[in-house]
């Protein structure tokens, strides 16, 4: 007999024999779809968040600061109405506030962003889709808010009032703009803002570019007004940079979390693949006095681990997907103590990964038990009944 007639043969001997051993079969299925299904959580939980901050942004448009982030970059009036005539295009000077409300799911304080922005950003964002009510007017204690985060936090309702350092403020209307991070904002006119808070300074300039390519023309521009000390940035890089620190963390933690817990489902493969050889000695011992070879043996065992940890793979991914797909999620992004909210997406490359981690698990754990199997002569194994 040929030694892939062999190694099929044996195969299929161990895999027919799996119900005869249900209990320990079942403690690596149960243990590597726990470590799958938090392993898919979390890489979902990171790969959602860095996709709601991808969609931020267009090239055709360019963020000016005089800092690191919006939150510690100020202009004066005169020096973003410098900034808005050197783009010669649509532009919006804006103010970053915070305010203090309501989680609706663990009822605890929660901070949104408020954002003070011009009376052109409809033009300048043509994503800001209104889908409830009217835009605020100018000069008035009027918000929009977006939809992600009028799912997230209570009282915004539209009709609803907000309070702010001044007195209270109306929803007038709610927006969607694609999932990006502004869909975790609430909208209102800068001046009001200004006013609101007791302020004269603009955090950031956001302007319109024909194209992506006029971008180094406007730099240029700025980079020439001696009055200005301030750096343009494309939107989408400044987003991304912004929210990369976070990415990262959260990646970090999924691995680290599924490492640990791997750890553990190792020595439960491995406890379950030696009670498995243990139980076939015998007949392991005897197709070896038959003359299978060794290689067909340890294929075999190696089989058996692998399908009992793809079907672990299936559970935990099927679980992760059934309880998280769609769901709502928060976190903070690099502007403390902004939040971005985000719909968690459990896909394919998630579950594939898991399912890569679910296989090293349980070849890590069935190797050596693979090697003892290959080993057991049939005097040994008649003493082992």
């Amino acid at each position: 007999m040929s030694r892939l007639r062999q190694m099929l043969a044996v195969t299929d001997m161990g895999l027919r024999s799996i119900p005869a051993r249900l209990g320990t079969s079942l403690a690596v299925v149960i243990g590597v779809a726990a470590v799958v299904a938090v392993l898919v959580a979390a890489l979902a939980v990171a790969e959602s968040f860095a996709g709601a901050a991808a969609k931020t942004g267009d090239p055709k448009r360019a963020i000016v600061l005089n800092g690191d982030t919006e939150a510690d970059s100020g202009f004066s009036r005169e020096n973003a109405l410098a900034i808005l005539n050197s783009a010669q295009a649509v532009g919006s000077a804006e103010v970053l506030e915070f305010v203090s409300l309501v989680d609706q799911h663990s009822g605890l304080n929660a901070y949104t962003t408020i954002r003070g922005v011009g009376n052109q950003v409809l033009v300048l964002r043509p994503e800001l889709r209104l889908v409830e009510g009217r835009m605020f007017k100018r000069g008035a204690r009027e918000v929009i808010v977006g939809r992600a985060v009028q799912h997230r936090l209570a009282g915004l309702q539209v009709g609803s009032i907000i309070t702010l350092p001044n007195g209270d403020w109306k929803v007038v209307g709610a927006f969607e703009s694609g999932g990006d991070s502004h869909e975790s904002e609430v909208l209102a006119d800068a001046e009001t803002l200004l006013n609101a808070y007791h302020r004269n300074e603009f955090n950031s300039v956001t302007v319109g570019l024909r194209n992506s390519d006029d971008f180094t023309r406007f730099n240029t521009s700025l980079s020439a007004n001696p009055t200005l000390s301030v750096k343009a940035h494309r939107e989408p890089e400044y987003f991304a940079t912004m929210s990369k620190a976070v990415s990262e963390l959260l990646i970090t933690i999924a691995y680290g979390i599924g490492s640990i817990m791997a750890l553990g489902a190792v020595f439960t493969a491995l406890n379950t693949m030696y009670s498995a050889v243990s139980t076939r000695a015998i007949e392991i011992a005897t197709l070896r006095a038959m003359g299978f070879g060794a290689a067909p043996v340890v294929v075999s065992v190696l089989a058996e681990a692998l399908a009992l940890g793809l079907l672990g793979a299936a559970l935990g991914s099927g679980i992760a997907w059934l309880l998280l797909n769609g769901a709502t999620m928060s976190a903070m992004t690099g502007v403390t103590p902004s939040q971005l909210t985000f719909h968690l997406v459990v896909g394919p490359m998630q579950m594939l990964i898991g399912s890569a981690f679910a296989a090293a698990i349980v070849i890590t754990g069935g190797l050596l038990a693979a090697i003892r199997a290959a080993g057991i002569p049939v005097a040994a194994a008649l003493r082992m009944t």
